[in-house]
């Protein structure tokens, strides 16, 4: 696991209880043990993109394992704008990390190699792949390694771009690195809070399906309910509001859906608005 996160950091320089180190010299991973609590928020134009949600997340995945995070909302604020700056990099993900989070809880934040989709990815819709289990603590986001490397490898070899997790009754829950919604006639459903992370976008979407009088239900989809939907679309730090085009070999419109193109284009908008207001009040 230590080795796996000293790989994934990115850039010139680490940020590891308040203080920087490079990349490139000496290891800080080491320290960081199980249990690992983390986040991954994206960087906009140099503003870290609902802050707020992340740092509250991150705290009630602590609180789910009894633990409490000892960092206040402003000094975590302050590593990740000090990360931003010895970096000088505007544009990527951050992945916060508190690993020994019962004992002395050190706390890494470092940019992470991360990758957008492009515009003829949103415009063709992503290919999806089933993938049966279920995580023992979904509300928590904690490092799984051996799972993401069993999932990344049967989507390697289907060429899938996400998989939905299915629980025991034969029931979507929610994506390996994403929220899944699914899309009838006039109502958008999701799995219930119980079954899934809280993803930030997710609780986004709520609130956009509130806007715009869309009906918004918590209800578990069977992978033999899917066929008979209009569309379906996952949602994540780095994908925004993504239309997924196939569920293994089922064919779904949600490229050219109404709801989902509403939906999307909202979702963005709320995007550029908080990046705006967050450069107006720093």
């Amino acid at each position: 696991m230590e080795v796996i996160m000293k790989l994934e950091a990115f850039l010139d320089y680490y940020i590891y209880n308040g203080k920087k180190f490079s990349t490139q010299g000496e290891d800080k991973f080491q320290h960081i043990k199980e249990p690992v609590v983390y986040e991954v928020i994206r960087i906009i134009d140099g503003q870290p993109l609902f802050l707020e949600e992340h740092i509250d997340r991150m705290r009630k995945s602590m609180d789910l394992l009894k633990a409490k995070l000892k960092k206040d909302n402003e000094e975590i604020e302050r590593e990740i704008y000090k990360l931003i700056e010895i970096n000088r990099e505007k544009n990527m993900n951050v992945k916060l990390v508190c690993g020994d989070i019962h004992n002395s809880q050190n706390f890494i934040a470092y940019f992470i190699k991360s990758n957008y989709p492009k515009r003829e990815v949103y415009n063709d819709g992503i290919h999806t792949i089933i993938y049966n289990t279920e995580r023992h603590n979904p509300n928590a986001k904690v490092v799984d390694s051996d799972l993401r490397s069993k999932i990344n490898e049967k989507l390697k070899e289907e060429h899938g771009f996400e998989a939905l997790l299915v629980n025991e009754e034969g029931c979507v829950t929610e994506g390996s690195r994403s929220n899944i919604f699914f899309v009838d006639d006039n109502c958008v459903y999701t799995a219930s809070n119980d079954n899934v992370l809280m993803g930030i976008t997710r609780t986004q979407i709520f609130k956009i399906c509130e806007k715009l009088n869309f009906k918004i239900e918590e209800r578990n989809i069977s992978v033999k309910e899917i066929k008979t939907l209009k569309g379906a679309f996952m949602t994540g730090t780095s994908v925004n509001v993504l239309p997924i085009r196939t569920v293994e070999n089922i064919n779904l419109n949600s490229v050219q859906n109404e709801i989902i193109k509403n939906i999307s284009d909202s979702y963005n908008k709320m995007v550029e608005e908080y990046i705006r207001n967050r450069k107006k009040s720093n």
